[in-house]
């Protein structure tokens, strides 16, 4: 096995474990969170310090790799989620919902560093396979939709208070995840990275290309935050057991990595904007399914085409992106698209917590539709004005 396949491979693993970390904040942060803030309009607020994390970190993260390396960055991201778990099992441990919100903002940093680890892929195949190489990375996030929610059925009442054992077992998977990256063999920065001729950041995000790249990403990571978070805490107002819900978001994520295995395929065969409007479109059936009931299918059905929408409007988003920048440009340009995403995400995930709650499920679908509508239109505008110039050449 060469070592561009080695590092996908690996890569892969390690986005699987980031999003069994993930997965079991997303069935459990919530929650958790209703469990001990007096204020429970405030029950999502870790999800949102998780996102927040992730967004002011983000950038700074893309920095200190460009000076020493992905490997080396990555490891130093696992010790954020080594902290960041413990602090949050402290929080349990201890009743405090805002140590449980500093725990999940630590871990935020680590879940930033592992964004990169589909740029790091793109980073080490020939141009042609960089779609493929991301996606396929991407679906090591399907194991993490399996492990995840059951993970937190099995540890959620495996010791007291409630949820302790399932915070502390995110400090396993952070271990197992430095052991993983210990085997990355990714080449040092090229001199280009240093030297080669740059712009000024202004300038590469004022491109439209760029443009389409975040909004669509942007969006399709808020939306589909903003539906997922709530899940849980909906499902239980509708009086819902708790493993229906982890069920959902079970098959919620595996619907989210799972067509991975061929986004890539399909991005080379249909074209990146055609994938991203296809996405747009599945999210709108989401919102339809989710609007014409409040049973577990309704649920079920509406978490799944939410998960693929996501996919397609991210992967393609992502493959986008790689058309923007030049080499030294790149840590600036993709460190700029994550704090965009993530300021998005962390806007509507705590706006999440407080429209469930106020206005209820409908309510917070409807709030999604007019964001869909900027993200078809922006794919879809950029395909215009490509079949045009293609045209008039």
């Amino acid at each position: 096995m060469d070592h561009s396949r080695r590092n996908v491979f690996l890569l892969a693993c390690c986005q699987a474990l980031l999003l069994t970390n993930n997965v079991t904040l997303i069935a459990l942060n919530g929650l958790a969170g209703f469990a001990l803030a007096d204020n429970k309009a405030l029950a999502t607020l870790p999800v949102t310090g998780y996102v927040v994390g992730s967004a002011i970190s983000t950038f700074p993260a893309s920095l200190w790799m460009k000076r020493v390396g992905r490997r080396n960055g990555f490891l130093i991201g696992t010790l954020f989620g080594l902290a960041g778990g413990a602090i949050a099992t402290l929080g349990i441990w201890l009743g405090s919902f805002w140590t449980l919100v500093l725990g999940t903002l630590v871990l935020g940093t680590y879940n930033s560093f592992g964004q990169y680890y589909r740029f790091a892929a793109a980073d080490v195949v020939p141009l042609k396979w960089k779609a493929k190489a991301i996606s396929l990375v991407m679906a090591g996030g399907l194991v993490g939709g399996v492990i995840g929610p059951e993970m937190s059925k099995v540890t959620r009442e495996l010791a007291q208070p409630t949820y302790l054992a399932s915070y502390a077992s995110l400090l396993v998977f952070c271990l197992v995840t430095m052991a993983i990256l210990s085997g990355l063999r990714i080449p040092d920065p090229k001199p280009e990275e240093f030297h080669g001729a740059t712009r000024p950041l202004k300038e590469i995000m004022a491109q439209p290309v760029f443009v389409v790249a975040v909004v669509v990403g942007a969006l399709g990571y808020g939306v589909m935050n903003l539906l997922m978070t709530s899940t849980p805490l909906a499902m239980g107002f509708c009086g819902l057991p708790y493993a229906a819900a982890a069920s959902v978001i079970s098959a919620h994520v595996i619907a989210m990595f799972a067509p991975s295995f061929v986004t890539g395929s399909l991005i080379q065969r249909f074209g990146v904007l055609n994938v991203m409007m296809a996405g747009v479109a599945a999210m709108f059936g989401c919102v339809a399914i989710a609007l014409s009931g409040q049973l577990y299918m309704n649920f079920w059905l509406s978490l799944v085409l939410l998960g693929v929408g996501w996919n397609f409007m991210y992967v393609g988003g992502t493959t986008l992106l790689t058309e923007t920048y030049r080499p030294a440009e790149k840590a600036k340009a993709q460190g700029a698209n994550e704090i965009l995403v993530f300021c998005t995400t962390a806007t509507s995930s705590f706006a999440s917590g407080v429209l469930v709650n106020a206005a209820g499920w409908n309510t917070l679908n409807y709030v999604a539709l007019p964001f869909l509508a900027i993200a078809g239109s922006a794919a879809l505008w950029l395909a215009l004005r490509r079949r045009a110039a293609a045209a008039a050449a």
